[in-house]
């Protein structure tokens, strides 16, 4: 045999034994569709009444951030299996909230306006001009207005940008984008004095409260895992969308692969991310939320062939079965989750069976991993 003949031959078997080897540590998609579906239909069954207020510590609308978070992860369900059921209970919630915001259309507050990318998603499917009326009118205000330091926590990002970045879409109007990219980049170089991104780490300081010289008990920066999860999952949110030549989309794109890098770096062993994610020993352990995130953004880079899969597919997998083997139950409850807050210490303790304050982001979080999980090929 030629020696070029049999290198072919070589190569040919070691990408079909690649190719195996990754088929092989896909999870069943039936069996992550019927999770997903379990989670959702124990949350759906629990609170029925999609306009109940939310009792915790204080009493608030149920359109604040962590029902809208919970409302994009059933959306993004609804893409892949479109139950009647999920866009009735969308539409239900959206309409008793009259598509308002929290605070209402004057609002410059990221987490009540994070309502917004589920009027936008609901009025793609079936479009009307009331559906999105105030969305328009809240961040047309933000475009027309020259504050640009409203994002001052990370988590903003999640929920604000991706409203952003649908109206840029569908107006084709890049002056969103313009907009968009302007508030992020003072979050990233500016907050906290020099910006809530460290480039040496790759990661962000949730805000200005967690900027050196403060330090984990360890000595090291904190870096909380949810908050990072936030602001990658905003990443994948308006790059999954965008016009590649809209304004800083090579900006989020380089981000992106920057945080995946280093948050590959930090996984637990046993799939799961700490909620410190530079002190595994402060309040460490098993964390859903955040895990979810990073499952999210990471199969979604896989499958639009931004991550190497040989690389970073173990580390979905590995993320995807922790969350979906070990803290859902059979009910649909998820487990360890933690609980609001903003760094490491707070909405604790995380464990099994321990109920968050709240139980909608966190599930949220899930459905957005369960979905791109879904679509690995």
């Amino acid at each position: 045999m030629k020696t070029s003949v049999r290198v072919l031959l070589t190569t040919c078997g070691f990408m079909w034994l690649t190719a195996l080897s990754v088929a092989q540590q896909l999870p069943d998609k039936k069996e992550v569709l019927n999770k997903m579906v379990l989670a959702n239909d124990y949350f759906m069954q629990k609170f029925p009444d999609v306009g109940m207020k939310l009792v915790t510590d204080a009493v608030r609308p149920s359109n604040i951030w962590t029902r809208g978070v919970y409302y994009e992860g059933l959306m993004a369900l609804h893409t892949i299996y479109p139950k009647e059921a999920y866009y009735d209970y969308a539409y239900a919630w959206a309409d008793f909230h009259k598509w308002g915001f929290r605070g209402g259309n004057t609002t410059r507050n990221a987490d009540n306006y994070c309502a917004g990318q589920t009027y936008i998603d609901l009025y793609n499917i079936s479009p009307d001009p009331e559906k999105i009326k105030n969305v328009r009118i809240c961040i047309d205000m933000l475009v027309n207005t020259p504050q640009n330091d409203d994002w001052w926590w990370i988590d903003a990002l999640q929920m604000g940008m991706p409203v952003f970045a649908k109206l840029g879409v569908l107006t084709n109007d890049y002056s969103y984008f313009s907009k968009m990219l302007d508030m992020y980049m003072y979050t990233k170089t500016r907050h906290g004095g020099k910006g809530l991104f460290n480039p040496e780490d790759g990661l962000w300081w949730r805000d200005k409260d967690f900027v050196p010289p403060y330090k984990e008990p360890n000595g090291e920066d904190c870096y909380w895992a949810r908050g990072n999860g936030w602001v990658y999952a905003a990443l994948v949110r308006v790059l999954d969308i965008m016009p590649t030549d809209a304004p800083g989309y090579d900006e989020y794109m380089t981000m992106f692969k920057q945080m995946s890098v280093a948050v590959n770096k930090v996984q637990r062993k046993d799939g799961f991310w700490n909620v410190s994610l530079h002190d595994a020993k402060n309040f460490g352990g098993k964390e859903t939320s955040g895990t979810a995130l990073f499952v999210y953004g990471m199969a979604w880079g896989i499958n639009n062939g931004i991550l190497d899969a040989k690389k970073y597919l173990p580390v979905v997998v590995s993320g995807w079965n922790a969350i979906a083997n070990e803290s859902l139950h059979e009910d649909g409850f998820l487990g360890y989750v933690q609980g609001t807050g903003k760094e490491p210490k707070d909405g604790q303790p995380v464990n099994y069976t321990n109920v968050p304050d709240f139980e909608d982001y966190g599930l949220g979080c899930f459905l957005l991993a369960g979905t791109e999980v879904y679509k690995l090929k």
